[in-house]
């Protein structure tokens, strides 16, 4: 195992500092706070228009773009991420334009093409255009000609300083153009990273106003009394941190910033594992009706504990702190959050305790809030379907967390280290792989990265 950055104990250091997604949520907390009291401040300036608070879909797009501009300009102004040697970027020696003006052309042919075929593929995808997706499909269509033209200035001039300009994207530009030889594995890792931001980053766009929107909308003053209504609209801000920051990652796959794709999982099984959890394909597993269903007859944490309000304000709070746990899971990413990519390697925040702390927070807040071994019909049928099915989708999820580090193990030996750290250390990991009869030796066995 080659030697790394290690911190106190033999962790190894995190690629990712704690301090940029502080800053996306500061600045996350900050529109919010301007949206909330956008009535009194126009009348304080006597500025025109309504006076209601700022809660529409296009505040909640800026909320995430402001949120991701100040991440990324602390990124490149205080951390200078743009130096690091993981981007492949050698900003001393730039080529003149003319020398890699051939590649940046086979290379926009390349990101061109992706993006009318990820088009018509929206178009074939009936529940793009219905529901909250009408939403992403509208900002995707805006976006769609600015990115197209600022597309040429950035490869331009991004190809002058990259070490290897003939990328993932230039190999399916010359496989489509047909002048110069191409490898089927770069073209075959240029799809996964592209159906990755596709699929995602539509649904992500696509939450973002229903949260926002609750979140300032919302009157204290007509729930602070109430646990269960504290409850939900404590978790109400705690997802949209989670979905407003985890947005920004999807879409800010920049090398400048360090924070682009470098390989999204190889594995059919990480595939399959992960779609099931999203739409359209959710909606056939856990949705009304769906294989696994587990709330049917279930009256959740707020039912079965009325009339015990000290007990309900103990629930809500063990509820909101798992939320906490899940919405850190996502800040600690900063920019660089996305789902079945590799994109570095995360040691500090939540993943010092456990490898997993987003997915074991959220199924830990199903159960707790589902309750499912209780239900309103007193059928110990509906009983045990809840309870299994809710199993199974906690089962799905340990797949999921499986089929991820195997991909990372592949990876980074980096990664490699952190993971039999945390098998013999972490505070959660460890005792959990004891318990199971896990336990590993400090060296870890894995394929070789290709």
């Amino acid at each position: 195992m080659s030697a790394q950055p290690t911190r106190a104990g033999g962790l190894p250091a995190s690629d990712v500092s704690s301090a940029v997604g502080l800053v996306g949520l500061a600045g996350l907390a900050a529109w919010i706070a301007l949206c909330r009291a956008w009535p009194a401040i126009a009348d304080a300036l006597s500025l025109p228009g309504p006076r209601e608070r700022v809660a529409g879909p296009f505040a909640a797009l800026a909320a995430m773009a402001f949120a991701g501009m100040l991440m990324a300009l602390w990124s490149v102004l205080v951390e200078k991420v743009h130096r690091n040697p993981s981007t492949g970027i050698d900003w001393h020696r730039p080529r003149p334009l003319a020398a890699s003006l051939h590649v940046s052309g086979t290379k926009l042919a390349g990101l061109w093409s992706t993006w009318a075929i990820i088009g018509f593929l929206y178009c074939l995808g009936r529940w793009y255009w219905n529901g909250q997706y009408l939403f992403a499909m509208h900002v995707i269509g805006w976006a769609a000609l600015p990115i197209f033209v600022l597309s040429v200035p950035y490869v331009l001039w991004l190809d002058r300083v990259l070490i290897e300009p003939r990328d993932h994207a230039w190999h399916f530009g010359a496989m489509l153009i047909g002048r110069e030889p191409w490898d089927a594995g770069e073209v075959t890792k240029h799809w996964r990273a592209w159906i990755i931001k596709g699929f995602f980053g539509a649904f992500m766009i696509s939450i973002l106003p229903a949260g926002f929107a609750a979140v300032v909308s919302a009157d204290w003053s007509q729930v602070i009394h109430d646990p269960v209504r504290t409850g939900n609209a404590l978790f109400d801000i705690l997802f949209t941190i989670d979905v407003q920051i985890g947005t920004v990652g999807y879409l800010l796959t920049l090398r400048p910033l360090d924070a682009h794709i470098r390989s999204g999982n190889p594995f059919l099984a990480g595939w399959v594992a992960a779609l099931m959890c999203y739409p359209p394909f959710v909606y056939a597993f856990m949705g009304n009706g769906g294989v696994i269903q587990y709330e049917v007859n279930t009256g959740g944490w707020g039912y079965w504990f009325a009339g015990h309000d000290t007990l309900l304000w103990i629930w809500a709070g063990l509820l909101a702190c798992l939320t906490g746990l899940y919405a850190w899971a996502t800040v600690a990413f900063g920019i660089r959050f996305s789902n079945l990519t590799y994109r570095g390697v995360l040691t500090n925040g939540p993943y010092r305790f456990s490898r997993h702390p987003a997915y074991l927070s959220k199924n830990l807040f199903w159960w707790l809030s589902t309750l499912p071994f209780l239900v309103t019909s007193h059928s110990p049928v509906d009983t045990i379907r809840d309870t299994v099915f809710l199993g199974c989708v906690s089962a799905i999820y340990f797949w999921r967390a499986k089929t991820e580090e195997a991909h990372l193990l592949r990876e980074d030996s980096k990664y490699r280290h952190y993971h039999a750290w945390m098998e013999e250390r972490g505070l959660v990991t460890a005792p959990l792989a004891r318990l199971l009869g896990r336990a590993r030796p400090r060296r870890v066995a894995v394929q070789p990265a290709e």
